[in-house]
């Protein structure tokens, strides 16, 4: 327990609502969702930038319930959808440092939210079973930061608060009988998946000399390296060079890196100075660009909640009643020897078969012996054979919206984590629903402002606009299809009052939408799609007719909220641009009242 009383550091303190731990993808989204819906937060970052396994200093894209897109129209929406395409608007040539501004922006200017950044948290105040306060240290103004709250949540991706506050956590893989699963190994054991460190190579018009550092490791052939019958592309690699699952992965982390270091300049003179290649070194003329020190990792702590998903979970698709969240990776199990399993004559990973999508339960989210703490992304409340898919950073986007949501519903009421029950769930699956995140298998209830209402458009039909399900699913698109200039509208016999219009625009969810650095497919994307509607006309029906009410211009996001505030006897849009689609296709329109 640190002392701040007596030292030559001040401490500051901060009194908020959610205190957000961890400032990866699910940290982010989990903070700025509360925010936005009301929440004073304070969300403290061990790095100097956002984003995680994501930022520029990792180099992670961004994978979830699509897997690249080989699974149709079930990436993440939400707020992940929505930094997606705010770097598509601004960075089409996928520079690292704009999508790290993209995400500084969205927290650093996000109304009722503090962003501590180079904050580690290294303390935490506890009364009986409840997180009182934690504290961080700031390396940059060498001040502590003292954060008090009601609720707290962890998604710092080592679960830094159940060592703090005595949180139930695993680490390891389970025995296959202890959850009836057959990926897991016959006896429980400490192993973890590993980490990796990546590189970025530049092609350049002459060829490049190598020479490697004195200490890097030096192999002779292919057969010393995982995959080596297939010769690696040279942009930037590769995730198989992974080490710490034998180890641990958290304790033992400055010496895994040292370890992945002299791979990487090892593996790069072997491919520059010693492979053998069919003809010509398709090498020679590139060189080392960049170098990952900050190994990005899969595996370590996993909280225990009130439940504990599992391989057979995923497997038979999670349909849980309290299902607030969702998968789709495939349960893709690295072997604790990382870049060492090709000595050993196995694979660096098995692709173990999962549906996409898959449901996460909200009793998942929320520890089960401290009572104000939830969590969300690596650390969440799963085997190691369930974490080996639900670990990806767009499902931990889908957790992390989730438990800012519910943080939000605990405030307004007084609740703690577990008490947000069954009589709140369906609440909770709403709210996100309103905020574009996608449930499986859960409608939106539209209210019945839009249900009642006569809807009509000038052509097509417009009637999936309000069925509750905002995005194509199987064989039915749930989309209107109309053309610019066109309109649809809801109508009543007598004024209603109508606060505002939600548009969700199509955004291509059948294509790749990712910040990589792999070389574009066909179905990727570095720029707004062009079906998203870009200009439309919002029309009102008074005693004149129709007027125009608000414009949208330059739009680029797929959910769309225009203010009304006024009693009408109709609400017309007309779509007048799209990013280049000659097609308008909308997958919901709807009133608040």
């Amino acid at each position: 327990m640190l002392d701040l009383n007596h030292g030559p550091f001040e401490v500051q303190d901060h009194e908020v609502d959610l205190c957000v731990v961890g400032g990866g993808m699910a940290g982010l989204t989990a903070a700025v969702t509360a925010a936005r819906l009301g929440a004073r937060v304070a969300l403290m970052q061990d790095r100097p930038m956002l984003g995680g396994n994501a930022s520029s200093e990792i180099r992670v894209h961004i994978q979830g319930a699509d897997r690249h897109n080989s699974v149709a129209n079930v990436r993440e929406t939400g707020i992940l959808e929505e930094l997606r395409l705010e770097n598509a608007r601004r960075n089409p040539n996928w520079a690292w440092g704009v999508w790290d501004t993209i995400l500084y922006e969205a927290v650093r200017f996000q109304p009722n939210l503090t962003l501590l950044l180079n904050c580690s948290c290294l303390d935490a105040q506890m009364e009986g079973d409840a997180i009182t306060s934690v504290t961080g240290w700031q390396l940059t103004t060498q001040r502590y930061h003292r954060v008090r709250a009601p609720l707290f949540a962890d998604c710092s991706g080592d679960a830094v608060l159940a060592p703090l506050t005595g949180a139930a956590y695993r680490m390891g893989r389970e025995a296959r009988h202890e959850y009836g699963e057959s990926i897991a190994p016959e006896v429980a054991d400490t192993c973890t998946m590993g980490m990796t460190c990546l590189f970025q190579a530049r092609q350049h018009e002459t060829p490049q000399p190598y020479t490697p550092p004195s200490w890097a490791y030096t192999f002779g052939s292919w057969d010393e390296i995982p995959y080596g019958g297939r010769r690696p592309w040279f942009e930037m690699g590769y995730w198989w060079v992974e080490l710490g699952g034998e180890a641990d992965s958290i304790a033992d982390t400055e010496a895994m890196r040292d370890e992945l270091l002299r791979i990487v300049f090892g593996l790069w003179d072997f491919i520059k100075n010693r492979a053998e290649h069919d003809g010509p070194n398709p090498a020679q003329n590139w060189a080392l660009d960049w170098i990952q020190f900050l190994p990005g990792k899969r595996e370590s702590r996993r909280y225990v909640g009130d439940h504990v998903l599992t391989q057979n979970d995923i497997e038979a698709e999670g349909r849980f009643a309290d299902l607030v969240a969702y998968g789709g990776w495939s349960m893709d199990d690295h072997h604790p020897s990382g870049f060492w399993s090709a000595k050993r004559g196995v694979p660096a990973t098995i692709f173990h078969p999962a549906p996409s999508p898959y449901g996460i339960p909200y009793r998942s989210l929320y520890s089960r012996n401290v009572r104000n703490l939830f969590f969300a992304g690596r650390c969440a409340s799963a085997t190691h054979a369930a974490m080996s898919s639900a670990r990806v950073m767009g499902t931990g986007c889908s957790m992390g919206q989730a438990v800012g949501s519910a943080a939000v519903l605990c405030a307004r009421d007084g609740l703690m984590p577990r008490d947000l029950g069954d009589g709140h769930i369906g609440e909770l699956q709403q709210a996100l629903l309103r905020q574009d995140c996608y449930l499986p298998w859960v409608t939106q209830d539209l209210g019945a402002l839009t249900r009642e209402a006569r809807l009509e458009a000038s052509s097509g039909d417009p009637e999936p606009l309000r069925d509750g399900i905002a995005r194509p699913v199987g064989d039915d698109p749930h989309a209107w299809v109309g053309h610019l200039g066109g309109w649809v509208a809801y109508t009543w016999p007598e004024p209603r009052h109508v606060a505002g219009l939600t548009v969700i625009c199509d955004s291509a969810l059948d294509q790749d939408l990712i910040m990589s650095y792999h070389q574009p497919t066909p179905k990727t994307l570095r720029r707004v799609p062009e079906s998203v509607l870009r200009e439309a006309q919002v029309e009102v029906l008074g005693d004149r007719g129709w007027e125009l009410a608000a414009r949208i211009e330059d739009n680029h996001q797929r959910h769309v909220r225009v203010p009304i505030d006024r009693a009408v006897s109709g609400v017309r849009l007309v779509p007048t641009a799209t990013w280049g689609s000659e097609q308008v296709r909308l997958f919901a329109l709807y009133l608040d009242a």
